[in-house]
């Protein structure tokens, strides 16, 4: 099999993991294509002996199956990375929770030798496309996990008027609105009291961020319809997160936002089951007494 790698770059002191990922990928005599902003960092900065390699740059790579190591957000990064290639990612976590990147180190070697006797599966995760006339945000319109609108600065809150498949819902007086992936719901979206989603439940979430009226609660939709937003804000712009690249945006900038033609195939353990994710990540219904 051959593997394209990325890795989280800022974490040094857990170097021994990617060390210990590359030994069990040669047990396996493995194909690697390595992320060169990763392997730059494992060589010139960790100094670490790293086996003989292809190198790539942005998404310019082919692979079986892609590897994240690192946590949540290099699994992000990665899957913006996958786009449309139709390659499963495997996440490896040295993070913190690890939703996405739910393998543990020490789960590594148990994990390859199941995947090398075929003994895993994938699941699809939905993925929302923005459609605007900002060529900055149009330059990376897809996100796994959610696209919110938020305001600028630390001023007055932003009024954002909502339509659903062009038909009005409401209008937000908020810090910001959060449109999620059910992969998203226990991001951003459930930080501001969204809900929790299962995966393959074929759903969008609308979330406020701090809304000025008490009565705004959020709401799930069908992900085969599209999301509409207009926004005005005091300073004229906005900021338009998608999984974390924010960018600025004027306030005549209508915003579409709907499903993706395309999935993230995310590799899980053959055993692995979504409630017991909940239980064990986020200590679910446990009782601290």
């Amino acid at each position: 099999m051959k593997f394209a790698i990325f890795g989280n770059t800022y974490q040094a002191k857990k170097s021994f993991y990617a060390e210990n990922l590359f030994r069990l990928l040669k047990q396996h005599d493995a194909q690697l294509c390595i992320c060169r902003e990763f392997h730059h960092f494992l060589t010139a900065d960790l100094n670490l002996n790293i086996p003989a390699a292809e190198l790539f740059d942005g998404d310019n790579f082919f692979a079986d199956m892609v590897i994240s190591l690192g946590g949540d957000g290099t699994f992000l990064k990665a899957a913006s990375r996958v786009g449309k290639k139709d390659i499963p990612i495997l996440g490896i976590n040295t993070g913190r929770l690890g939703f996405l990147a739910d393998i543990s180190p020490e789960e590594m070697e148990v994990t390859f030798d199941e995947i090398y006797n075929n003994h895993y599966k994938v699941e699809e995760r939905s993925v929302l496309q923005l459609r605007c006339n900002d060529e900055h945000l149009m330059k990376s319109p897809y996100a796994l996990n959610e696209i919110a609108v938020l305001k600028r600065d630390s001023s007055s809150m932003i009024t954002i008027h909502t339509a659903i498949n062009g038909a009005p819902l409401t209008t937000y007086q908020a810090d910001g609105l959060i449109i999620a992936t059910p992969t998203g719901s226990t991001a951003y979206s459930l930080s501001v009291g969204g809900p929790l989603i299962v995966p393959h439940s074929k759903t969008i979430a609308i979330t406020p961020v701090a809304p000025h009226s008490l009565n705004v609660r959020p709401i799930v939709i069908c992900d085969d319809w599209e999301v509409t937003l207009d926004v005005e804000s005091r300073s004229h712009n906005f900021l338009v997160a998608i999984d974390g690249r924010s960018e600025s945006c004027k306030e005549t900038t209508r915003l579409h936002i709907s499903r993706a033609d395309y999935s993230i195939k995310v590799v899980k353990r053959f055993n692995h089951v979504f409630f017991d994710t909940l239980r064990n990540k986020m200590m679910w219904g446990a009782d601290v007494r």
